[in-house]
């Protein structure tokens, strides 16, 4: 039917429901149609509901809150179901939901069962790390797009699966890292790739948090409304402790990557980033628990190097817990060096330079970004290539620092291929590259 016909005997809201928002701003709009009395801005419910986007926030007691507020901000995007396997955590999210947003919201307490939802389109995980992967990896063979928190992946092998998957099945997935989002952040790049500071060799990533003792709190019974079998997933079952949830399972092997894997994903990520490099040939680690005498199993300080010798470039990653100066100001962030100057990069939306032997102050700014609309944007466009923060760089940078956990777990310097990502001539090094998963929670090497 030509538009002439179709015009003629339709109305226009009748034909605005027959198309998406995408498909209207892609359309050339034809003469006939251009005559005709259109409003400047058309209403919301002129679209249909293929066009509004849910989402499900899988994990809500921590970054999820961030992640609740930040896909609610979007343009026609609505948080429909919120997820967790602490029922407590559960239903207190969903009345403060409720009250912030004067409507109920889907609740649900097994990720599976969200993914078998066909109206949910996309997922947002923001569970602890040693779920990160495969909860990634089971929504893209269910169809969802992803955003995932940083780290991408436990440990080196299921980020390689989850980056499989999400090419197999053709799904967008961003992970976390803000700092890709951001406007300042975007431009002091493009200032290292320009030569700004001259030949770039260097990055130092900083990583000073107050993390306090812990003690042990020794075992005790399963909190009410806890699915603690769910709750620790691919990880080898352990008897519940109040040290594991709700947020310092980050300073244990089965769940977290200490601070390197924490925090530091956002400086692994830019420091590579910055450089133009993947990962290391060569991982030197040192460090340990010189303050605390609790239960923590990852290290509180951790200094760590990564080596190119074929780029001539080194990255360097610092783990301070407690008292400590800053460095230029910094705390948490990133500091490039050059043959003609440095670059200070404080937090995730700022930078600095200072240029030549008097440490001339160069171009600065500050500006932030929004990390979710960039993943929306890119699922609604279909293009994977529009993400700042695209599943392969989530690999990467929680691949370098899971390598120099291993280093420093193992006590050496240990060789590395990246192109097959695997250490040379190390079987037990190699075994620390994946993990012993348990049933009927595992990644597998076919996803």
């Amino acid at each position: 039917m030509c538009y002439h016909n179709l015009y003629s005997t339709l109305t226009i809201q009748q034909t605005m429901k027959k198309f998406t928002r995408r498909d209207i701003l892609k359309a050339t709009v034809p003469s006939s149609l251009a005559m005709m009395a259109i409003p400047t801005i058309i209403p919301s419910t002129a679209f249909g509901a293929n066009d509004r986007m849910r989402v499900a926030v899988i994990g809500i007691n921590g970054r999820g809150k961030d992640h609740i507020k930040g896909f609610m901000a979007q343009d026609n995007v609505e948080v429909a179901t919120l997820c967790d396997v602490d029922n407590v955590v559960l239903k207190a999210g969903a009345k403060a939901f409720e009250e912030k947003y004067s409507r109920k919201v889907n609740t649900e307490g097994d990720l599976r069962k969200v993914y078998e939802d066909k109206s949910i389109d996309a997922v947002s995980i923001a569970t602890p790390n040693h779920w990160h992967a495969l909860a990634a990896i089971w929504a893209c063979q269910a169809g969802k797009d992803v955003y995932v928190e940083k780290p991408a992946c436990h440990n080196v092998f299921e980020g390689r699966k989850l980056v499989e998957a999400a090419t197999k099945y053709n799904r967008i997935v961003q992970n976390g890292v803000q700092l890709r989002s951001s406007v300042a952040i975007q431009e002091a790049i493009k200032h290292l790739r320009d030569g700004l500071i001259g030949k770039v060799y260097m990055a130092r990533g900083t990583v000073y948090k107050w993390r306090p003792d812990i003690g042990d709190l020794g075992k005790s019974p399963v909190p009410e409304g806890l699915n603690w079998d769910l709750w620790q997933g691919p990880a080898q079952a352990r008897e519940f402790s109040k040290n594991y949830v709700h947020y310092n399972w980050h300073w244990f092997w089965e769940y977290g990557n200490g601070d390197v894997g924490n925090q530091g994903i956002h400086e692994t990520d830019l420091c590579m980033w910055g450089l133009d490099v993947g990962l290391p040939e060569t991982i030197t680690a040192a460090g340990g628990k010189y303050l605390w005498n609790d239960c923590k199993e990852t290290p509180e300080v951790l200094s760590t190097t990564y080596n190119y010798p074929k780029q001539g470039k080194v990255i360097q990653m610092e783990v301070r817990p407690w008292m400590t100066n800053k460095e230029d100001g910094v705390e948490v962030g990133n500091i490039f060096y050059g043959d003609k100057g440095y670059m200070v990069i404080n937090g995730y939306n700022d930078y600095k330079t200072f240029l030549g032997k008097e440490r001339t102050p160069g171009p600065a700014r500050n500006a932030g970004g929004d990390h979710y609309k960039n993943f929306i944007d890119a699922v609604r466009a279909k293009d994977k290539s529009l993400l700042n923060g695209p599943i392969e760089t989530g690999h990467l940078a929680a691949s370098i620092a899971h390598l120099g956990n291993i280093s420093y777990r193992l006590g050496r310097t240990l060789h590395f291929d990246p192109s097959k990502e695997t250490f040379i001539g190390d079987k037990e090094a190699n075994a620390m590259l994946t993990r012993k998963y348990r049933a009927p929670y595992v990644v597998p090497d076919k996803v």
